[in-house]
């Protein structure tokens, strides 16, 4: 399967040049931001990917190129370094957000939504009178609790 956008857009976002480490790393983000779109929209023709897709992948990959070990603290004194999947929302690890997930649906048109749909018996309907029950002495059925102002 093809990405969704090029290793030169993903570039021409960066604000440095990529060395060849680092472009074989932006290259696999490329295709794991690719299959989550895939994911949570999904698979569309390389050729008519809408545009926000393209940009969503994109962005994912900025995002993680800028910090590709997910730090979330950082302080210059004594080198405090500190990060987390629970705090970073995914730090360390190409991902979409959770408004870049209900977009990607949105845009696929799998929106989770409530609909209302009418429904109706099927086939004749048979009224019996309320309170009645057959008898087996004769063909007329004998009331049981019935009464013409209360039901029982």
């Amino acid at each position: 399967m093809a990405d969704y956008a090029t290793l030169d857009e993903l570039k021409g976002r960066l604000d440095w040049t990529l060395d060849a480490d680092e472009e074989r790393i932006a290259q696999s983000a490329l295709e794991d931001a690719s299959d989550l779109a895939r994911h949570y929209g999904r698979d569309w023709d390389v050729t008519n990917t809408p545009r926000l897709v393209r940009t969503l992948v994109l962005r994912a990959c900025k995002r993680f190129m800028d910090n590709p070990q997910g730090y979330t603290q950082s302080r210059a004194g004594d080198e405090t370094l500190s990060w987390s999947d629970e705090a970073g929302g995914g730090s360390g690890a190409v991902h979409f957000t959770t408004a870049e997930q209900k977009l990607l649906g949105g845009i696929a048109g799998s929106r989770a939504a409530l609909y209302c749909a009418p429904i109706s018996a099927w086939g004749p309907q048979r009224k019996r009178p309320v309170g009645l029950v057959p008898d087996e002495g004769s063909n007329e059925p004998i009331p049981y609790f019935s009464s013409d102002t209360e039901p029982w």
